[in-house]
């Protein structure tokens, strides 16, 4: 059952904190659930104190400083501190962060206190920054296109070429033109059946949206092995050599298999890095052997649970998913 009152998030909370004590290498994502637990029971002070944990620690290093430091501004801003929460956000904007979700917590903060132009100027900032002319849009940036084509609507001003393409991306049946129409508000205090009918509809084909979107809740995730990784795993588990030919053909199976998943319409698709400690552990947990290659998509769907996938495909400009260190389109994802 999920969590309904701020007593079970609280529990939830804790249960994550203690799950983040028995999986170190699972510490940030843990943490970042717990701290959004923390806010939905109104606990608001103790999730930043989650947030200034994981920003603070000095014994692992953090993946992703700007998510924690977004979600910490947008917290602050909740209860109070809004100077704090602008300083943390103009800090985001300033280091330019190559990852769609820090700026669209960023430009939603400001969106939820009508900062409507700051918003918009962050939302068009980011796009500009992580999307190359003509390059297919990405599934972790889509929402960016989404969220400026709302903060436009309400800002009353014209459509531009984003514009169409976030009506290009979507799928509803209703337009996008309709579910961010600010004027939608008025109806609900209409008396004329029509116009509630029609917001009826318009909050259904919304209500789609969102259950279409919660129904993934972590990526379609393929299990990518480093180098020195995958050559530790075949001498422990020599079984496992039949998955895997040599490293330069698992890079290319992993590029393939998600090409294949993305050409039949999956979206939300993503990559997570194995290690051989965490796959031990997970073995020992499922009380399976490691050598068992039947545990490897199983360890995979784990890890993308804790928030440990990497999104796919990259940028055409961001370093390749494999850590070659070179541009994704000069490596696995030249065509």
């Amino acid at each position: 059952m999920r969590p309904d009152t701020p007593a079970d998030h609280i529990a939830e909370a804790e249960r994550l904190l203690r799950t983040a004590a028995q999986y170190p290498e699972d510490h940030e994502p843990l943490f970042l659930q717990a701290a959004a637990h923390l806010e939905l029971a109104g606990e608001r002070a103790r999730a930043s104190t989650l947030y200034d944990e994981l920003l603070g620690s000095t014994e692992t290093t953090i993946d992703h400083p700007h998510l924690v430091k977004a979600l910490k501004a947008s917290n602050l801003w909740e209860y109070g501190h809004e100077a704090e929460a602008r300083a943390i956000i103009d800090g985001i904007r300033a280091a330019g962060p190559l990852d769609a979700a820090p700026w669209e917590i960023a430009a939603e903060t400001l969106e939820a206190h009508d900062e409507l132009e700051a918003a918009h100027d962050f939302f068009s900032t980011a796009l500009t920054l992580l999307l190359a002319p003509g390059e297919e849009v990405p599934y972790a940036t889509q929402s960016l296109v989404t969220g400026r084509h709302r903060v436009r609507r309400l800002m009353g001003v014209a459509h531009d070429a984003w514009d169409e393409l976030a009506d290009a991306l979507h799928t509803a049946a209703v337009p996008l033109d309709e579910l961010h129409d600010p004027k939608r508000l008025w109806s609900l205090g209409s008396s004329d059946p029509g116009e509630l009918q029609a917001e009826i509809n318009r909050l259904r084909a919304e209500l789609g949206t969102y259950r279409s979107a919660l129904s993934r809740p972590f990526p379609v995730a393929v299990l990518h092995w480093p180098e020195g990784e995958l050559r530790e795993l075949l001498t422990a588990y020599p079984e496992l050599a039949q998955e895997y030919l040599s490293h330069q053909d698992h890079l290319a199976r992993l590029e393939a298999a998600l090409r294949d998943l993305h050409a039949t319409g999956t979206p939300n698709l993503g990559i997570v890095t194995g290690t051989v400690p965490s796959y031990e552990a997970f073995a020992a947990s499922e009380a399976a052997s490691p050598s068992d290659p039947d545990l490897l998509p199983q360890y995979a769907t784990t890890l993308a649970a804790r928030g440990r996938a990497v999104p796919w495909p990259p940028a055409r400009s961001a370093a390749c998913w494999c850590g070659s260190g070179r541009p994704y389109r000069e490596c696995h994802g030249a065509d």
